[in-house]
């Protein structure tokens, strides 16, 4: 992720996390709102470390879009995307050099949408400010920290009727979209039970002086629990129709010991006075598990390790009465008993019939065009799709706020020796009758990829 602003990363007590407050009546609710439709969509862009310059060259190849800013702390960094821009249609604006000027591309009235990518910290201030300066947001991933962020996200977004979309890029991916539409044809029964996880291996990341400006993705290891939620919840959300017909009540987290990164702290400080700042700390476990329970009765579990050496793996695991599905650390599986995973014929004839409509109509330009395979090409595309066509969003303020509550949620309950905890409904009980995520494309999908 790139930076637009730096300031100390604070650690919080998690267990302050009661003071929050709910958004004030009126509730709007903004699942299966469609502002109104934006011909050409004109984008700045906060943040061009890490994710960013990736966002801006996926926006080149997508129709009815303008880039007019581009903004980072830092001058090369800005200028490097800038030039990259050069001999296209897009000749954006650069803001650098000072911490605040990323809000100037937000008070600009020739910006329809804002896109963050800039260190956690900084995601909800930034994305409340450009709401209120009448702009939608596209917000990286967690959308927020702290349980009053998230409420403040969900009170700006509703009384703005601006978008707050969630840059959950693993709802895009081939498989995950493959089997929540078999879910949604029947396919797997009744569900009862998902399983997600970010188990990732940053160690060596976390600690590097070039890798996160500031060291900020060190400093938020500082924290204990579930600090990275929604790769794994995002996708197993949508299938079980989380905001959408159901809801999450209460979770339990358990994080075991930090087996490496104070270790690794300290040897570091031993040879490098710049690390001595980090030695003798208190970072998180390993590995954190976090269970949650909804209010029809299904389960989710939830891990989170980016220290040990393990395979990459999100698990994405759907269960259901009828079958199941699993996908990593081995490629996607599925399964209708316990006899074992479907032939590789039979999976290819279930993958020709249930193939998402998104995949069947831009499926093979997005893995052309890139982003961690395609699927952050398919999240943008779909994005700009909607604003074009005056759609509601896939993933909107509840979903940022809820799949992002998770980490503060899963901080308390580790703090409180693995006691349960209330897990608050951000829709104010619009969950109950809000529509499940449209991804049939009988409306919209008239948004050209321009190769």
């Amino acid at each position: 992720m790139g930076l637009a602003s730096t300031s100390v990363l604070k650690g919080y007590d998690p267990l302050q996390e009661d003071k929050t407050k709910k958004p004030a009546p009126p509730h709007f609710n903004m699942c299966g709102y469609a502002a109104p439709r934006i011909e050409t969509v004109r984008i700045g862009f906060i943040g061009l470390g890490n994710r960013g310059p990736g966002a801006v060259q996926r926006m080149m190849h997508i129709e009815g879009t303008d880039i007019k800013a581009l903004c980072d702390l830092r001058p090369e960094k800005a200028n490097a995307v800038k030039q990259k821009l050069e001999g296209s249609i897009h000749h954006p604006d650069v803001y650098t050099g000072k911490e605040e000027e990323w809000k100037k591309i937000c008070e600009r009235a020739d910006i329809d949408l804002v896109y963050i990518a800039t260190p956690w910290a900084l995601h909800t201030p930034m994305a409340v400010y450009a709401m209120n300066h009448g702009k939608h947001v596209c917000v990286e991933v967690p959308s927020a920290k702290t349980l009053e962020e998230c409420w403040q996200l969900v009170e700006t977004s509703e009384r703005t009727k601006k978008h707050c979309i969630i840059l959950e890029n693993c709802c895009y991916d081939f498989f995950e979209l493959l089997t929540l539409n078999m879910s949604r044809q029947g396919l797997f029964g009744e569900l009862v039970h998902g399983e997600g996880a970010y188990i990732h291996t940053l160690l060596t990341d976390n600690f590097s002086k070039e890798k996160y400006y500031d060291m900020w993705r060190l400093k938020e290891n500082l924290r204990n629990g579930n600090l990275y939620p929604t790769h794994g919840l995002g996708p197993v959300a949508q299938a079980l129709n989380i905001n959408r017909g159901d809801k999450m009540d209460y979770l339990v987290a358990m994080s075991g010991n930090d087996f490496q990164m104070a270790a690794m702290a300290n040897e570091l400080a031993a040879k490098d006075d710049f690390y001595k700042a980090y030695a003798n700390k208190k970072f998180r476990g390993n590995m954190n598990t976090t269970t949650i329970r909804t209010n029809k009765g299904r389960t989710i579990m939830l891990q989170h390790d980016v220290t040990s050496p393990n395979v990459y793996s999100r698990i994405h695991k759907i269960s259901g009465t009828k079958g199941s599905c699993l996908k990593y650390p081995e490629p996607g599986k599925i399964a209708f008993g316990h006899e074992g995973w479907v032939s590789d014929e039979e999976y290819k004839n279930l993958e020709s019939k249930y193939t998402a409509p998104i995949v069947s109509k831009v499926g093979e330009m997005a893995k052309q065009v890139g982003g961690h395979g395609g699927m952050d090409f398919l999240m943008d595309w779909r994005t700009i799709d909607c604003l074009r066509n005056g759609l509601p969003m896939d993933m909107d303020v509840y979903d940022a706020a809820l799949w992002s509550a998770i980490a503060p949620l899963s901080e308390k309950s580790v703090a409180n020796r693995s006691n349960s905890v209330d897990i608050p409904d951000f829709t104010s009980g619009s969950w109950k009758t809000n529509q499940p995520v449209d991804i049939s494309l009988v409306n919209g999908g008239t948004t050209k990829v321009i190769m």
